[in-house]
């Protein structure tokens, strides 16, 4: 009795297993028909088969497996800025900078509030300044400008190009200031031991193409005047002298701009130069005479109220 019963059961659980698909043949079609691209539809169907339940499974593993990535890379990100700055064995610049940003947070901006709301809305700069990129000349810091008095440019050695020499950064903020924000001085500040004059002196007329002689000679004529008026000095003291001609040179250039010419001549405009000598802090200031100056070419300038603050 108990052999045929085992019998019976054997038949019935053979029967169920042919019954069951074979996951081995149901890989083998997903597999074929990826390969052929026949049957989109039964590729989509299995993958969905065989990956869905795999995904409702351990939806929570997966996660958790994310944020231990995250986690981990950011206690390496740590570690790693750590020991860089371990490396360096040098001061927190950015630290240093964050306690001057406090600084000026607390004792300016809340004190002030509600100028800094108004200068929210718009601005209106009373100067545009052209000054020199580097790094020792600071308008702000040498004139004590304020957020929101002076729409303001640097570049290498403060310079003007000419309106006929196209678009650049400079002449782009000099349209929005004058026509837009219709500020009423423009002031081009020059300064000692300038790299920018002293790489233009050293310039050869048949100099290298790099971005930095592109730019300097924009001051060419300043430079030819120089070795002009003054053959005899040292190339140090050429390079004193050109820094200021230089700046003039700049004052001549913004008359090349029409709508700059055109606001100076009903005096709705004034043009300044400036030098800063940083060796001996002292700052020399004067202004453009529209009408004893004759635009670039005619070789002609002349200034008036010119002061030197010391």
């Amino acid at each position: 009795m108990v052999f045929p019963i085992r019998s019976k059961a054997r038949r019935i659980l053979s029967t169920m297993a042919a019954l069951r698909p074979s996951s081995t043949c149901s890989n083998y079609r997903r597999k074929s028909s990826a390969s052929n691209l026949t049957n989109s539809a039964e590729v989509e169907q299995g993958t969905h088969v065989e990956l869905l339940p795999s995904v409702k499974r351990h939806p929570v593993r997966r996660l958790e497996a994310s944020n231990d990535s995250m986690e981990l890379a950011h206690e390496c990100s740590n570690c790693e800025g750590e020991n860089v700055s371990k490396a360096n064995n040098g001061p927190d610049l950015f630290g240093e900078m964050k306690e001057r940003f406090l600084s000026f947070k607390k004792h300016k901006f809340l004190k002030e509030s509600e100028h800094f709301q108004t200068l929210a809305q718009a601005q209106a700069p009373k100067f545009m300044v052209i000054a020199c990129a580097d790094s020792r000349v600071c308008p702000s810091n040498i004139l004590g400008f304020q957020p929101g008095e002076a729409f303001m440019i640097r570049n290498v050695a403060n310079l003007v190009p000419p309106f006929e020499n196209g678009a650049s950064e400079t002449n782009a903020a000099l349209e929005f200031a004058v026509n837009t924000l219709e500020v009423k001085n423009i002031l081009v500040i020059g300064h000692s031991s300038c790299a920018g004059i002293e790489t233009l002196m050293r310039m050869q007329d048949d100099g290298d193409s790099s971005l930095t002689h592109s730019w300097v000679i924009n001051a060419k004529v300043a430079k030819l005047r120089t070795k002009a008026v003054a053959p005899h000095l040292s190339f140090d003291q050429q390079c004193r002298h050109c820094e200021k001609e230089s700046i003039n040179s700049s004052l001549l250039n913004l008359r090349t701009y029409p709508w700059i010419e055109d606001r100076a001549k009903k005096e709705m405009l004034s043009l300044h130069g400036g030098y800063y000598d940083f060796l001996r802090c002292t700052f020399e200031k004067w202004t453009l005479d529209m009408n004893g100056t004759r635009p670039v070419g005619g070789g002609r300038y002349l200034d008036k109220d010119r002061e030197l603050w010391c």
